[in-house]
C-alpha cells in the first residue's frame, strides 16, 4: 500500500516509546517501563460502578459529563487547590489524554508554536504535530527542573505553553515562584499555558501548585487515573476559562460524544468519597523511590532525587540501556521523551518493593 494513502502528519509521529513496552519481557521479566499504578481501584469506586450498572446508567451522559461530577470536579479544585470554578467551565473527558487532545485540536492552528519540556511527557509533541502545530522543546536545567529565564525566550510568540508539574518522566516538582513567573509571562504574551497536574497528589517533600492560581488564561488537564488508581477507566477531565469550554466541546462531541457512563458514576464516588487511599499511595510511592534511589546511586548513577510522581530519570548511556532491557529490565529510553535526553532511561517505581530490588540487582550484575 502506498504511503501517500495517509497524511503526513501522522506519518510523521512514531508509535509511542511507552506503548511498545507494554507488554516487553518473557516471564522473568522487571517491567518499570509502565505509569501504571499497582494498586487497585478502591472499593467504594468499584461499588459505585456497580450500583450505576445495576441502576441502568448506562446510556449517553450530557456530553460535558454528567452534572454532579462536574459539580464534584469544582468541589475538588476548591478544596484542594484554592480555586474557584463553576461547572460550565469544566468538561469531563476519556482521560487526561483525550482532554490534551482537544486543548490542541480546539487552539492550535497550522504552524503555532506548541511548547513544552524536552525531556517531556511522550503525548505533547505527537498531539500538537496532530493538531497540525509545530512542537517545541524548553530545555531543563541540571536538576532537570525549568530553566525559567531559557524558558521566557521560547515564550513570546508561542500558541501553547504546556506545564507539566509533577513531571514525567523526570519527578520534578516546580516550585511556586516557578511556577508563577512562568504562567505570568506567557499570559502576558498571548500565550496559553496548559497545566497538567495528574500526578499532583504524588509529591513528596514539596507542595503541589496549581498554575491556575497565577492567570486567567490558563487550562488544567486533570485525571482520575493515577490519584483513585483508575488508569483502564478513562476519567480525566478539564477546567477552563468559560470560552474554552464550547470549542473544546465541539471536538468532544464529534470523537467521543462523552464519557463512559459507568466510569463518570465510578469517578463521583472516587471525587466524594473516603480519601484515605490516596495518601496511603502516596507514602509508599515515597518507600519505593528511597529504595530504588538508595540502589541506583548506590551503583555509581549520579541524579537529582525525584520529587514527585512515581518516575525516576535515570543516565545510564545507551548500550546500558539496551543491555539491561535485553536482560529483562524493561525501562523506557529518554529519547522517548525529546531529543535532549538519549543517555538517560525512565524507570517507574509504581510496582513491588521486591521488583525494585531484583531491577537493581539486575543491573549491577550487568556492569560488572
Amino acid at each position: 500500500m502506498s504511503k501517500h494513502r495517509y497524511a503526513g502528519r501522522v506519518r510523521s509521529v512514531e508509535m509511542s516509546g511507552i506503548r511498545k513496552l507494554f507488554d516487553a519481557g518473557g516471564p522473568d521479566a522487571i517491567n518499570l517501563g509502565i505509569g501504571q499504578p499497582d494498586f487497585d481501584t478502591p472499593d467504594h469506586i468499584k461499588e459505585a460502578a456497580i450500583a450505576a450498572i445495576r441502576a441502568g446508567k448506562t446510556g449517553y451522559t450530557p456530553n460535558a459529563g454528567i452534572p454532579e461530577l462536574r459539580e464534584a470536579i469544582c468541589a475538588k479544585f476548591a478544596r484542594e487547590n484554592g480555586l474557584s470554578y463553576r461547572p460550565e467551565q469544566i468538561l469531563v473527558t476519556a482521560g487526561g489524554s483525550e482532554a490534551l487532545h482537544l486543548v490542541m485540536e480546539a487552539l492550535v492552528d497550522p504552524g503555532d508554536r506548541v511548547l513544552f519540556t524536552d525531556p517531556g511527557f511522550v503525548s505533547y509533541a505527537a498531539l500538537a504535530t496532530f493538531a497540525g502545530g509545530r512542537p517545541e522543546g524548553v530545555s531543563l536545567d541540571a536538576t532537570l527542573h525549568i530553566d525559567v529565564e531559557r524558558a521566557k525566550e521560547q515564550l513570546d510568540g508561542a500558541r501553547i505553553f504546556v506545564l507539566n508539574t509533577p513531571g514525567n518522566p523526570t519527578g520534578a516538582v516546580e516550585s511556586e515562584e516557578s511556577v508563577r513567573a512562568l504562567v505570568e509571562y506567557a499570559n502576558d504574551r498571548g500565550v496559553t499555558v496548559v497545566a497538567d497536574e495528574v500526578y499532583e497528589h504524588f509529591v513528596y517533600e514539596k507542595k503541589h501548585v496549581s498554575a491556575a492560581r497565577f492567570g486567567e488564561d490558563v487550562i488544567t488537564v486533570n485525571a482520575a487515573s493515577k490519584t483513585y488508581a483508575m488508569t483502564g477507566w478513562r476519567v480525566g477531565y478539564l477546567a477552563a476559562p468559560e470560552d474554552y469550554i464550547p470549542e473544546c466541546l465541539k471536538v468532544h462531541q464529534y470523537a467521543q460524544a462523552c464519557a463512559t457512563s459507568v466510569s463518570q458514576y465510578a469517578a463521583l464516588a472516587a471525587y466524594t468519597g473516603d480519601q484515605s487511599a490516596v495518601p496511603a499511595m502516596r507514602e509508599e510511592y515515597r518507600a519505593r523511590r528511597d529504595l530504588l534511589y538508595a540502589g541506583l546511586t548506590g551503583l555509581g548513577f549520579d541524579f537529582p532525587r525525584p520529587e514527585g510522581a512515581f518516575y525516576m530519570f535515570v543516565p545510564m548511556g545507551r548500550t546500558l540501556i539496551r543491555r539491561a532491557i535485553e536482560s529483562g529490565v524493561i525501562i523506557v529510553p529518554g529519547e522517548a521523551f525529546g531529543t535532549r535526553a538519549p543517555d538517560y532511561a525512565r524507570f517507574s517505581y509504581a510496582t513491588a518493593r521486591e521488583n525494585l530490588s531484583r531491577a537493581v540487582g539486575r543491573i549491577g550484575a550487568l556492569m560488572e
